[in-house]
């Protein structure tokens, strides 16, 4: 299999990450705080932003439109198109993989690419009744689009069955399995924001407030210093009526704003190389088993790099769930010293279509701290998908 550079990563970006509907970004709107990381990437790049030929942007829950143009021109780049891309959790990371798709191919030879999420901002949708006229008011009722058919065992719009509950019931992860998972990322990502190991891939966001001043705006705000396993075991399980239900709010992803963008180029441009993007992968699941995506997305992605799981010295599996994490870091024999080492969507938070591209940001960054080495990005998407992206620091 080919293991040289499909593209390379000459810069990477990211705002911090706010709690939803109560965090820091809570008012603001996500077009908003992704400019400043749109003009962050092209900065840090040593490029124009005229050399580049595409601006291609994941946001799952806003709605759709194309925000990626939007922002171009919003940012005086009118001659960067934009692109929307929408696959769940791994948008973003398909986002990259498309930006690294259309450098490898030889149609451009540089792209924006990441994602953009609000949770406190997603839209609420109406659609027509069937057989109305869609004149009156109570013509319309509330909707929402499913990633796959609904079902029992898969309800699109409860992950916390779909995803944790079946991963924990297939591959038999407990409770005390979960909650130690948890307790674990937000120590981990606690210990590295006061390390100051995100400061580099931060871009401070100005953040307006209800009285016309700002306020700035720096530090991921989601992780909490106060969790312990009592903590956790002492919280509800989200569905008592389902025996062996084990998932809690604690052992489960935040809900969270966020953007992150790199810049891609061909590996032979001269600029500053950050890291190379080998290769990418996406599998699809039966939906009940959306937990297990990257469980088949990462030796994919690996064998078309050329390589091997051991000769991976990072690996980012995002934490939609613990039960889900731990299921993957498992099945595939992994050095849990490896995963998450900064911690992941539960601690840090899981901003929907800004996650993936935020992770390979963060792993970025991380490899060049540690001196270089590979690094897998992985996570699981709705409707029974997963992704994963192998990248290499020199």
């Amino acid at each position: 299999m080919a293991s040289s550079s499909k593209a390379a990563i000459i810069a990477a970006a990211r705002t911090p990450i706010g709690t939803a509907r109560k965090g820091t970004l809570a008012n603001m709107a996500p077009i908003e705080f992704t400019k400043p990381i749109v003009s962050a990437a092209v900065e840090r790049s040593g490029l124009d932003a005229g050399q580049f030929e595409d601006l291609v942007l994941a946001e799952s829950l806003q709605g759709g439109g194309d925000s990626a143009r939007y922002i171009a021109v919003d940012l005086g780049m009118d001659s960067i198109p934009g692109l929307a891309v929408n696959r769940q959790c791994a948008s973003s990371l398909s986002a990259i993989a498309v930006g690294a798709a259309e450098i490898a191919s030889g149609m451009s030879s540089a792209v924006l690419a990441g994602g953009m999420e609000s949770l406190s901002m997603m839209p609420q949708f109406l659609k027509r009744k069937p057989f109305t006229t869609g004149k009156e008011a109570d013509d319309y009722e509330r909707w929402a689009p499913m990633s796959n058919p609904p079902s029992a065992e898969a309800p699109p719009f409860d992950m916390s069955i779909t995803v944790a509950h079946n991963a924990a019931t297939e591959y038999g992860i407990t409770r005390e399995d979960q909650d130690a998972w948890a307790l674990r990322s937000h120590q981990r990502a606690v210990k590295a924001i006061d390390a100051g190991s995100f400061v580099d891939e931060i871009v401070p966001i100005q953040v307006p407030q209800a009285d016309g001043s700002t306020i700035t705006f720096s530090e991921d705000e989601h992780p909490r210093r106060d969790t312990s396993m009592e903590t956790l075991a002492g919280l509800k399980i989200l569905h008592p009526e389902i025996e062996g239900f084990s998932v809690t709010a604690g052992n489960s992803s935040g809900t969270n704003d966020a953007a992150a963008v790199v810049a891609l180029a061909r590996p032979d441009t001269g600029q500053n190389v950050l890291a190379n993007v080998l290769s990418w992968a996406q599998v699809g699941v039966p939906p009940k088993r959306t937990g297990s995506g990257p469980i088949l997305a990462i030796p994919k992605a690996l064998e078309l790099a050329g390589r091997k799981i051991e000769d991976v010295a990072l690996f980012e599996i995002n934490e939609a769930f613990a039960a889900q994490a731990v299921a993957c870091a498992r099945q595939l024999g992994l050095d849990e010293e490896l995963v998450n080492v900064y911690g992941s969507g539960i601690s840090l938070g899981h901003p929907i279509a800004a996650t993936g591209a935020r992770m390979v940001t963060s792993a970025v960054y991380e490899l060049r701290r540690r001196g270089g080495g590979l690094g897998v990005v992985s996570m699981c998407a709705g409707g029974g998908m997963g992704a994963a992206m192998v990248i290499e620091v020199g």
